[in-house]
């Protein structure tokens, strides 16, 4: 809806007509406006021309229990062969419940694989990831193999595509790892400092050096400084950014 009055408002930049995502995205999806949540299910709108019947209109079982606060917008989307939906709720300020002052501070010091701080050392990098990188290396040769014997053919093979979804899994394996390892330690400092002291490091920088920019990668940084940075803001905490010549 948005793209055709942009279509007929030609005073806006991308002026012209609208253009559909192309189905080999890798991420497919839309927003709904008329979702609703009973007794932890949720459902879509139905259309008034639906074939379906109103009783055998079925929801969706959601993985984790919902709140109980409004929500705006829903967005549906289909990524690496399996379905997401987001919930953004409206929460009052007032109902944030936060973490009490401890009067502690620490200090993090990011290194490739573990980090350090007052409180001990977390592994970024443990075996588990080890063996799934072990698995995308792999994965990866068999389809550079299949490129350079077939061409452009071997993209729509079924054993290319097989294989693809191989990679694919794994990738979304080893990103849900990191993403759970990166939450809960950073709410862990949240919760029992009130001061934290990482080092202001040039990510960007340090991705182009061909030494330590997987390592970097894997490890991290930039999504570390980013999460702590708006837990920081949202719970009341002070984040101090050390310079890297110090």
């Amino acid at each position: 809806g948005k793209a055709w009055n942009n279509f007929f408002d030609k005073a806006q930049p991308g002026w012209g007509k609208p253009k559909f995502r192309s189905k080999r995205e890798a991420r497919q999806g839309f927003k709904s406006d008329r979702s609703k949540i009973k007794d932890g299910i949720l459902y879509l709108e139905r259309a008034r021309r639906s074939s379906v019947p109103k009783d055998q209109w079925c929801g969706f079982k959601l993985s984790e229990k919902p709140l109980s606060y409004k929500f705006g917008v829903v967005s549906y989307f289909k990524e690496k062969g399996r379905y997401y939906v987001a919930i953004p709720y409206k929460i009052k300020a007032e109902d944030v419940k936060l973490p009490d002052k401890t009067g502690k501070a620490t200090a993090v010091d990011v290194n490739v694989g573990h980090f350090d701080y007052t409180g001990g050392r977390v592994n970024v990098l443990p075996k588990r990831l080890d063996r799934i990188y072990k698995k995308i290396k792999h994965y990866q040769r068999q389809l550079a193999k299949k490129r350079v014997q077939n061409g452009e053919a071997a993209c729509e093979s079924e054993n290319y595509l097989k294989t693809k979804a191989k990679l694919q899994a794994c990738y979304r394996k080893a990103g849900n790892i990191q993403n759970d390892l990166m939450h809960k330690f950073t709410t862990e400092l949240i919760n029992d400092y009130d001061k934290i002291v990482i080092e202001n490091l040039s990510v960007k920088g340090m991705l182009m050096s061909h030494v330590v920019s997987k390592g970097v990668h894997r490890s991290m940084f930039g999504k570390f400084k980013q999460i702590l940075t708006y837990k920081c803001d949202w719970y009341g905490k002070d984040l101090i950014l050390a310079n890297k010549l110090y």
